[in-house]
């Protein structure tokens, strides 16, 4: 009778411990639960994605975690993933306002800043059509305007502030403002005449050369602005400091490698990475208060 309540008891707490092993969730970073990046739509979605995975896997041979890449249809897709209970993404390259907004919302914290050229800051710019007529902000009054997305700091946010200390009010003075998803997409819109002008990184007119050679002769640039942090490799609170630093420490050896450096380059044309934390923004936010205009402002 004893053996056979001890046996009872035992397949009891068998079936409680699978129960219980079922029910927890399992380790961030395992196959089961995979580290979510998420990227935003700076190019042509096809390619981000496919640099994107690229990465993932070199990451994935350095450190034996496992990762999950997410290309956004929007910047705001990212934030929200971000943003939510629990973050359904761990790790994002958000572009400088996006990164500042998620920030503030203590939702991101920077790691590592992307170089493009050697250099970690980059320049928006204004183009046109040569044979449109435009040669300054000024005259863009009245006219069509492509951006890549209202959270895109190159593509919308200081070529915005740049319009209205030339003395267009963006939301009033232009005739259509649209946004065409990526910044290959603006130049395209501009090339083939849909819009009038349209704003991007510099210089995203070459991300289109292929397929139109004479990009450069037939769209030009009317205006570069200030000097704008590049985006980078964020991650979520949530990702604990050791595999954060792992994370990092294998980027930053894979941006060194040929293989490396060519994912990179396909999905946002980074030519190499350096660590920053969060103050690396501060300038940027400093441009922000000196317009007179708040996040929230430039949310609407």
């Amino acid at each position: 009778m004893k053996k056979a309540l001890f046996l009872v008891f035992a397949f009891l707490l068998a079936v409680s411990l699978c129960f219980a092993t079922g029910t927890k969730e399992a380790e961030l970073g395992t196959e089961e639960n995979p580290i979510v990046w998420a990227f935003v739509p700076s190019g042509e979605m096809e390619r981000v994605a496919a640099g994107a995975q690229s990465v993932a896997d070199l990451l994935h041979d350095k450190t034996g975690l496992y990762f999950t890449t997410n290309v956004a249809t929007e910047y705001a897709g990212v934030i929200e993933a971000l943003s939510s209970d629990p973050p359904e993404a761990q790790m994002a390259s958000l572009a400088t306002f996006a990164y500042v907004l998620a920030a503030d919302r203590g939702v991101v914290e920077a790691a590592l800043v992307s170089l493009r050229y050697g250099s970690p800051t980059y320049n928006g710019q204004i183009i046109v059509r040569a044979d449109s007529g435009i040669s300054s902000v000024g005259e863009l009054k009245g006219k069509t305007f492509g951006r890549p997305d209202p959270l895109s700091t190159s593509g919308w946010i200081i070529p915005m502030l740049t319009m209205r200390a030339a003395g267009i009010n963006p939301e009033t003075d232009l005739d259509e403002i649209v946004d065409a998803g990526s910044h290959d997409s603006v130049v395209a819109a501009v090339y083939n005449g849909d819009i009038d002008a349209g704003a991007t990184y510099v210089d995203a007119r070459s991300r289109i050369e292929d397929d139109h050679p004479d990009v450069m002769e037939k769209v030009v640039v009317i205006e570069v602005t200030t000097d704008i942090p590049n985006d980078g490799v964020q991650f979520s609170p949530i990702v604990p400091d050791d595999m954060r630093k792992k994370i990092v420490a294998a980027l930053l050896e894979i941006a060194q490698t040929e293989e490396g450096k060519d994912a990179l380059k396909t999905a946002y044309q980074w030519s190499g990475l350096e660590e920053y934390d969060d103050t690396f923004y501060d300038p940027f936010r400093q441009v922000l208060q000196a317009s007179g205009m708040s996040i929230a402002d430039l949310q609407k």
